[in-house]
């Protein structure tokens, strides 16, 4: 594919006759070409997915896992896998093996019927949940901020949404009639 660029010059010189400026306009065609692209097909080795994608791209997912090619979608879910893996920390290669397995699975799994596709979906995320709130989460701590004590009002419920000026403190209230 070529593209046409135009390119207007324009000069200023100034006039003898007149002694304003003259203005003189060139125009001037050329045809560039863009620079080469090259896209070639990748296909994930986990999922089957297939992209178009540069050399450069496809030979830097494969640097970085172990010469497997996977889509965008495949390596997050391997990124997921290792930080989820919580206190057993798991590297890149057992994480890929977990995926690879899991697709392997689920592409061997039989298609579902056209009547039967609405419960397979709900099937699908129903497991997805499950493995979602199986998995150990890492431990988050409690805050470490002490809380604000008014000296002297010890024994007055505290919330932490409204300051202490709108509770009393019990026994102190009066019923004015």
């Amino acid at each position: 594919m070529s593209a046409t660029v135009l390119d207007d010059a324009i000069s200023i010189s100034n006039n003898a006759e007149t002694g304003g400026p003259h203005y003189s306009q060139k125009t001037s065609a050329t045809t560039a070409e863009p620079p080469s692209a090259e896209v070639e097909s990748a296909n994930c080795d986990c999922c089957g997915l297939t992209e178009e994608c540069t050399p450069a791209y496809i030979e830097h997912v494969r640097e970085r896992y172990d010469g497997r090619w996977l889509c965008g979608l495949c390596a997050e879910a391997v990124k997921e896998e290792i930080s989820r893996s919580g206190q057993r920390l798991i590297g890149a290669e057992e994480a890929l093996k977990r995926h690879i397995t899991f697709c392997r699975s689920f592409r061997s799994s039989p298609a579902p019927m056209a009547a039967d596709a609405n419960d397979h979906l709900i099937t699908a995320m129903r497991q997805l949940f499950r493995r979602g709130f199986d998995s150990p989460r890492a431990a988050r701590s409690a805050s470490n901020s002490p809380r604000r004590r008014i000296p002297g009002d010890e024994d007055s419920p505290r919330s932490p949404f409204r300051p202490a000026t709108y509770f009393s403190p019990p026994g102190r209230l009066s019923m004015q009639s």
